[in-house]
């Protein structure tokens, strides 16, 4: 997802464990409240961490399809309350998405239905872990933390014990420049036959 020289680059240095969700401009497959209400409870109890809330500008215009004002007021309150840290900007481009996402130790990915994720390739190449929800194959996809998640609803113990155990042990798991150089090769050929199958 990102260039060679991004993946081969050291992680900047933080005091801090930070944990992230970007609420984007809350895609239908998206529980964000009651993910941020487990984390911001999680993070409050752990040392040196803090919970960090990314959202796009539109979810406050009431002119723009995205507008959700209760759930905007939710995030301002549990700002307000110190419970995490709120950032409402326009979409970012993809230096500004890299940079936001090697900030973070943690990115939770708060969606109920889904099958893959760019964003967790993204964080696999920066080397930030992802705590992706049980449903669809993100486990499969990529080395992730796991945790109960579906439109049935959110397991809140999975969820706060995933964060812990990313606090704890501060698993790194980190594409390298050869390995996607592989892949990208292994997926041509994969193509190269298909298509030289159904041609033939």
């Amino acid at each position: 997802m990102v260039e060679p020289r991004l993946i081969a680059q050291s992680r900047p240095a933080c005091d801090l464990f930070r944990v992230g969700v970007h609420a984007k401009s809350l895609r239908a497959n998206m529980a964000v409240v009651p993910v941020l209400h487990v984390l911001a409870e999680t993070v409050a109890d752990l040392d040196d961490a803090e919970l960090t809330v990314n959202v796009h500008a539109e979810v406050d215009d009431p002119a723009a399809h995205a507008y959700a004002p209760e759930l905007f007021a939710e995030l301002e309150r549990l700002a307000g309350g110190g419970f995490l840290s709120l950032h409402v900007h326009d979409y970012f481009d993809d230096q500004q998405l890299w940079e936001y996402l090697s900030g973070l130790d943690l990115s939770v990915l708060p969606y109920t239905f889904g099958t893959h994720s760019g964003w967790l390739e993204a964080c696999y190449d920066l080397g930030t872990t992802v705590a992706a929800p049980s449903c669809g194959y993100y486990a499969q996809q990529r080395p992730c933390l796991t945790y109960g998640h579906s439109q049935h609803g959110l397991d809140a113990a999975s969820l706060s014990e995933a964060v812990r155990q990313a606090h704890q042990t501060r698993p790194r798991w980190r594409a390298t420049v050869g390995e996607r150089a592989h892949e990208r090769g292994r997926v041509a050929a994969a193509h190269h036959t298909l298509y030289s199958g159904l041609l033939g």
